[in-house]
Formats: C-alpha cells, sequence, structure tokens
C-alpha cells in the first residue's frame, strides 16, 4: 500500500504544481512542532496579525466551542481550547483566505468554501455527538476537498468541464478523475496537506474520504465521520435533500447506533452554527436554514394538497426546482457553445477571427465617441527552441501559462486573443499611448516571471512587443494600417535584442 501511494504522488507531482502554504501557515506549523515552543511564541505570531486575531477570538467565542467565559486574548484562547485546536483554526482562517478567491470565472470560490465550512461544522458536532475526541477534525474536513480546488487551479476549464460532466451523468468524481488523470482529487489533496508539513492525523483520513474501507485501521473512523460529514454539508448545498437525510439517518443509526430524532436535532444544529462562523470567515450564507424549517416552510407552500410525510412534500418541492434547474443549465450551456466558437482551444484566449471583428467594432467605437484605442502585439522570443529542447506538449504549457499571465494583467474591457502560433494580441480601448507604454512594459516584466515546471525543469521565456495607437483625430487610419504598425514594432523589437517594446506612431507609418 505504501508502495501504491507514492506511485500516485509521482503521478500528482508529473501533472500538478501543488501550491505552497501561506507564510504565517508555515509559521504556526513550525511553533508547534518545537518542543521548546511556549504558548506565548505561538500567541505572539497569531497576534501579530489583527484581523487573524479577531477572528480566532470570534470562533473561540462562538457556539461552536462554547467556552465557560468570555476570551479576551489569543493566550486565554490558547489555555481554554488547547494548543492544537487554536493551531488548527488559525490554519483554516489562513488557508482558507489565501485559497478563498480567484479572476477565474468557471469556479465558484464561494460554493466550494462555503461547503467546506458547513462540512468542517457537521464534522465537529458530529465528533462531539459521538462523544469522541479528534482537536484536528474541524480543519480535516475543512481541507477535505481541497483537492477539487487545487485540480481546478491546475488544470482550469478542463477540470471544469469534467466537474459538469460529473453534474449530469451517473460516474462519481472519483472514477472521472480516475480515468483523465490516474488519480483522484482525495489523493491530491492528501498529498497537497502532506507536502504543507500537516499532520497524518490530518492527511490520512482525506485519502479516502470517499471510500473509507480503504482507509488505514487506526484513521477509519475519521475517515467514516468526514464522509458523514461530507452527506451532511450536501444536505444544505446540493438537491435531492431529503433524499440524503434520509441515508443520513439509516447510516447514523445502523453504524452508531443514533436515534431519528436525534440526527435530526443533529442536522439542524450543523444549519444554525454553520450560518455562525460561515460570517467569520466573510461567507455569505445565502438562504441556509435548519432543515425542520426548510420542511416547514415546504409543508406549507404544498399544505393544500394534505400530505403528512414530511419528506415527500420536500421532494415534490425539490423535483420542481430541478426541473428549473436543468432549464438553466440548459440555457447555460447554449451560451457556453457561442462562446466557444469565439475561442481558442489551446489557451482559452478570443481566437483570430473575434480579435479582427473587435478591432473594428473598437475602431468605429473610437471615432464616435472621440477617444484612443491602442493595440499591442506581442510574441513570446526563440520559442522553437523551447519545442525542440523540451517537447511540444512543453511548448504548449509555456503558451498557456504566457497567455494566463497576460490575461490576468488586463482590464475587464481589454481583449486578448492569440494572434497566431506564439503571437498574441491586446485590444486596449480608451488608453492613449503614454498609457499603452506602461501597460507594455507591465506585461513584459509579467512574462519574465512566469515559470513553467515540466519533469522537474524550470522553463521561463521573454516577450517582444510591438505597439501602436489609434487617434479619433485620424479617421484615415485603418484597421490594416494599425496592424502592420504594431507588427512592425513587433518586428523591431525582435531585431534589436528581443525581451523589449517598440511603440511606432501609425500616422507616421509609410504603411
Amino acid at each position: 500500500m505504501i508502495e501504491a501511494v507514492k506511485d500516485i504522488e509521482d503521478l500528482i507531482k508529473n501533472q500538478i504544481n501543488l501550491p505552497s502554504p501561506p507564510a504565517i501557515a508555515v509559521q504556526i506549523l513550525n511553533i508547534v512542532q518545537q518542543p521548546e515552543a511556549s504558548i506565548q511564541d505561538l500567541a505572539r505570531i497569531i497576534s501579530a496579525d489583527p484581523a487573524l486575531t479577531a477572528k480566532m477570538l470570534r470562533i473561540a467565542n462562538s457556539g461552536l466551542y462554547s467556552p465557560s467565559s468570555q476570551v479576551t486574548s489569543v493566550e486565554r484562547a490558547i489555555t481554554v481550547l488547547g494548543t492544537n485546536v487554536i493551531k488548527n483554526i488559525a490554519l483554516s482562517f489562513v488557508i482558507a483566505n489565501d485559497l478563498k478567491s480567484s479572476s477565474r470565472a468557471n469556479f465558484d470560490y464561494d460554493y466550494f468554501w462555503r461547503r467546506s465550512v458547513t462540512c468542517g461544522v457537521a464534522a465537529e458536532l458530529l465528533t462531539a455527538a459521538l462523544q469522541e475526541k479528534n482537536d484536528d477534525i474541524f480543519v480535516t474536513a475543512l481541507l477535505h476537498d481541497i483537492g477539487v480546488l487545487t485540480m481546478y487551479l491546475s488544470k482550469g476549464d478542463e477540470y471544469a468541464e469534467l466537474l459538469k460532466q460529473k453534474g449530469t451523468s451517473k460516474a462519481s468524481l472519483t472514477s472521472l478523475e480516475e480515468k483523465r488523470y490516474g488519480f483522484d482529487h482525495q489523493q491530491l489533496g492528501a498529498t497537497l496537506v502532506e507536502s504543507w508539513g500537516l499532520p497524518v492525523q490530518i492527511y490520512e483520513p482525506m485519502r479516502y474520504h470517499h471510500n473509507s474501507a480503504k482507509a488505514k485501521a487506526e484513521f477509519k473512523r475519521t475517515t467514516e465521520i468526514l464522509w458523514l460529514a461530507d452527506l451532511l454539508s450536501a444536505i444544505y448545498s446540493e438537491s435531492n435533500s431529503a433524499e440524503k437525510v434520509r441515508l443520513l439517518q439509516d447510516e447514523m443509526e445502523e453504524h452508531f447506533n443514533l436515534p431519528a430524532e436525534q440526527v435530526r436535532e443533529l442536522i439542524d444544529e450543523v444549519a444554525t452554527k454553520s450560518i455562525e462562523i460561515l460570517d467569520m470567515f466573510e461567507l455569505d450564507a445565502g438562504d441556509m436554514k435548519p432543515y425542520s424549517q426548510m420542511l416547514q416552510e415546504a409543508n406549507d407552500e404544498l399544505g393544500r394538497l394534505n400530505l403528512s410525510y414530511e419528506q415527500l412534500v420536500m421532494e415534490l418541492k425539490e423535483a420542481k426546482e430541478k426541473a428549473e434547474l436543468l432549464a438553466n443549465e440548459l440555457s447555460e450551456a447554449n451560451s457556453r457553445l457561442k462562446e466557444l466558437v469565439n475561442r481558442d482551444g489551446l489557451t482559452g484566449l478570443y481566437n483570430h477571427r473575434f480579435f479582427q471583428e473587435t478591432l473594428s467594432k473598437e475602431i468605429a467605437r473610437a471615432i464616435r465617441y472621440k477617444s484612443n484605442l491602442s493595440l499591442v502585439l506581442l510574441d513570446i522570443d526563440f520559442f522553437k527552441k523551447v519545442n525542440d529542447n523540451y517537447g511540444h506538449p512543453a511548448g504548449d504549457l509555456v503558451l498557456k501559462n504566457i497567455a494566463s499571465a497576460v490575461a490576468t494583467a488586463v482590464r475587464p474591457s481589454d481583449v486578448v486573443a492569440r494572434y497566431g502560433g506564439e503571437e498574441f494580441a491586446v485590444i486596449l480601448p480608451e488608453t492613449n499611448m503614454a498609457g499603452m507604454k506602461v501597460f507594455s512594459e507591465r506585461i513584459r516584466r509579467c512574462a519574465e516571471g512566469v515559470v513553467t515546471l515540466v519533469e522537474g525543469q524550470q522553463i521561463q521565456v521573454t516577450i517582444s512587443i510591438g505597439g501602436t495607437t489609434f487617434t479619433h483625430e485620424h479617421p484615415e487610419i485603418s484597421k490594416e494600417r494599425l496592424i502592420d504598425t504594431a507588427d512592425r514594432g513587433l518586428y523591431l523589437s525582435k531585431k534589436n535584442g528581443r525581451n523589449q517594446v517598440t511603440i511606432l506612431d501609425a500616422l507616421e507609418s509609410s504603411g
């Protein structure tokens, strides 16, 4: 089994660039691993961040831990709750805050972290209901699906499509991941958390939280709790809540001898406590409410049918919502298809046709509103050497990373397109020549800092840039002349040594 885990870890590291832990998380982990470290040492690290300190004290005084007296300092919190609990609370806030947001549109970060926090609360309450002690359970549950987020950050739209496929097929996400990559998000998450230096009692239960039968004996109980906590959090974030409630009740009664009434109280408590904790993580709880309240509202809505069985009422309401959801998904799928027509298949940027159409429209708009418009063309230097030395798959990865860096650097109103091969174009509406120069230098420096890791080797490239500006005072300058001027600027940048910016005046160009 150890060899199998090692093989999977090697497979992961060949495909995924594992993110580093936040700096303050590293400090916290280092201090708690030192035998001679004191409570004051840990308190000093946490107290250095006022925002983290405030969140720590709020959660220490929350209903999740219910201290006997008000906790007013980090040192007092450590004394009351213990070093390990405080460490895990701090790590939870630090890691969630560091990986909470992104400009990429195909992944719902708020939903992911709302689901993760709810799972952490559910795991904490489940552990208490089973009269067990596990100080690590909250952070273990909070991070149990971190592999999903890491997979998306590494694979992007490719993985987003896999998530959509899971939603429309009967196959599990883990089976789809195994088929595509040779490993799943459970194994990726465990590998990531282990690489961060978190203890084995946190990452090992994560490795098989969808299949506790595979877990090592000493971690099986925690793995089962993770699976149940995940199911409990799904009641408040997915469809078919009534079906999940019945499954949870059956599992809790069969394996843990908890009666249905106690399980219903536990389900309600998860919502109540989660709403409080989500606020501390600066996440919107949305319309989350205790399940008993959801049932009552559904019963009121359909009361005229005189149905006495609560679960049946809930299922009828959810059937209606599912039909509406499918209609919305169909509409979104049509929109995505239209978008794909205008996108480059490799980089996800707009394609050459869309660039040509948009440039024509922006020139017309600049004339109409008497504004400026700038055009930038950029090309990766010595790109043929990348393909020759590392292979075309590595070259494709370099193209995608440079494209991502440029797309991240622009404004929402700017348009980035793959012009052809290793050449990209950026349309900058409402931008004069001075602004375009500043932008061009910024993306040139940005590209220098992009590192592509291929089989343990770091690949760094530079870009050459050419640019020009269209002004409404000279509407006689055609689109073709604008492109030609920027292209000749790019040619001069390459001719004069590469990794530089050349700006030309389209009016002075000989065309």
